[in-house]
């Protein structure tokens, strides 16, 4: 479960144990296989037309951001429990709407951070303009959304459960 509000992370213990492996292995082993890539990439002379060193440097560079993004994330994560199925949408739930009123247009996505999700399901942040919209209500309400060209899109929810992964 990942909700973010003044700065702080909402996470389960799972998904807080998942990311400090996550922060943990680039951290240490990750660091030094790129390392080694960068040392060997050296070896093999001028740096100016060496794709394999310019590609480990890109890499390192990625690598540097995620830990970077990590350590503030954990920093401030508060660790709670998973959601209870009250049929409330909250993050961290599945959530399964129809647009427009149309109960056979439905799209079920996981209302939560990216750093939460898996790749099996769509993820929407409860900050996005849906997630924010559909946050609090109840199955069988309705619920309202501002779309990028500023009119008003509706949509019903239709089921909302905790997520496992």
């Amino acid at each position: 479960m990942t909700q973010t509000s003044d700065n702080v992370t909402w996470l389960t213990q799972e998904a807080y144990d998942k990311l400090r492996s996550e922060l943990e292995y680039l951290s240490g082993p990750a660091r030094t296989e790129i390392a080694t890539k960068i040392a060997a990439a050296r070896e093999e002379g001028d740096l100016r037309e060496n794709g394999g060193y310019h590609a480990a440097k890109e890499e390192q560079g990625k690598q540097e951001l995620r830990v970077r993004q990590l350590t503030q994330l954990l920093e401030h994560a508060k660790v709670g429990e998973a959601p209870a199925e009250s049929g409330v949408v909250a993050p961290g739930m599945v959530v399964t709407i129809a647009f427009d009123g149309d109960e056979d247009d439905t799209v079920t996505f996981l209302l939560a951070s990216r750093e939460y999700a898996g790749d099996d399901i769509e993820t929407y942040s409860p900050q996005s303009p849906l997630g924010s919209g559909v946050n609090g209500k109840k199955v069988g309400e309705d619920a309202q959304y501002e779309l990028p060209n500023g009119k008003l899109a509706s949509v019903k929810i239709l089921e909302a459960t905790p997520y496992q992964a």
